[in-house]
């Protein structure tokens, strides 16, 4: 009871009072139902992708701006794998193009958290505690890593498209939501469950919360901090390979550019949430999501900066983010 006393539930009405707020504006109940769900989808997404990141910058204090090459690797994974299970994902059966859509995502997440182990031995790991050469070599790594997917799977765009029983919408009234889109929310709260049970409910997840405070009372206690920074690094990565396959769908296509271009609202959303976390994370993704397009659709010449004035708003009213857990 203390805890929940003590717990700060204003940034938690800030997505509420968005939606709210942005109702007479839009006018009609059926449109703004539609760009609620579609903001919804899109922010979840960003939350998936961006929650390993901010796991990774509040536990390792390292600054990866080469987190983008593991979104478009596991998008380009999503390409082959689904490729090759053509009579699954051309199905009209839900429960077969679920069960296309499945492997996809594992086969991501498993070479994304590959990549991520990798990455942390050979890049990341020489310029701890140096943030200034971690944003210029982790930037360098995933230059090297777009022009590699280039080599594997060429230049060009490549069309992903949505398998047929998850293409299309449903009817709430007036209102039509995508069904992929609707996906996308069940896939990124049971993210967010597993990510919060696991960071309040278990052992690793108290010794991620001990680490962030204080590393070298964890490690004078016996553990080995440094193999727990690898799992977190990998942990991220993977499930950047997963908001990879997400968003390749998202959009029905990939580039090698793609993790790039979304490192932007990554970041974004993470200096909302509070660096280092997880729900901080959430709230600053589906505000970003529902910002973009309640603009999008109002004014579109404003959507291209709304989420960075949606940033220095919240940083106005509170400079550390919403929940932050670490001083930085």
């Amino acid at each position: 009871m203390t805890m929940l006393k003590d717990f700060d539930w204003k940034p938690l009405a800030l997505v509420p009072v968005l939606s709210v707020l942005a109702l007479p504006a839009v006018g009609s109940p059926s449109t703004w139902l539609t760009l609620t769900v579609a903001g919804l989808a899109m922010g979840l997404i960003i939350f998936i992708i961006a929650s390993g990141l901010t796991l990774v910058f509040g536990l390792m204090d390292v600054l990866n701006f080469g987190h983008g090459v593991f979104i478009a690797l596991g998008a380009f994974i999503a390409v082959s794998v689904l490729g090759g299970m053509g009579s699954y994902v051309q199905a009209e059966s839900l429960w077969l193009n679920l069960l296309a859509l499945l492997p996809a995502m594992l086969v991501a997440m498993a070479v994304a958290g590959a990549l991520g182990w990798a990455f942390e031995r050979l890049i990341v790991r020489p310029v701890y505690g140096q943030h200034l050469k971690q944003i210029l070599i982790t930037m360098g790594g995933m230059i090297i890593g777009e022009e590699l997917i280039k080599v594997i799977w060429g230049p060009q765009q490549i069309a992903l498209p949505l398998p047929p029983a998850l293409s299309g919408v449903l009817y709430v009234g007036d209102a039509a939501v995508e069904k992929y889109r609707l996906l996308c929310v069940l896939v990124g709260l049971a993210v967010f469950a597993v990510l919060a049970w696991t960071l309040n409910r278990t052992k690793i997840g108290l010794l991620i919360r001990a680490g962030v405070q204080d590393r070298e009372m964890v490690e004078s206690l016996g553990y080995r901090i440094q193999r727990l920074f690898i799992g977190v690094f990998v942990a991220g990565s993977a499930l950047a390979g997963l908001g990879g396959v997400m968003w390749g769908l998202y959009q029905q296509s990939v580039t090698p550019q793609m993790g790039a271009q979304v490192n932007v609202l990554i970041f974004i959303v993470i200096i909302i949430g509070g660096l280092g976390s997880t729900l901080g994370a959430l709230i600053g993704a589906l505000l970003v999501g529902l910002m973009a397009n309640y603009t999008g659709f109002l004014v579109p010449k404003v959507a291209l900066f709304s989420n960075i004035a949606l940033m220095v708003a919240i940083l106005l009213w509170r400079p550390q983010g919403v929940y932050p857990v670490a001083n930085r």
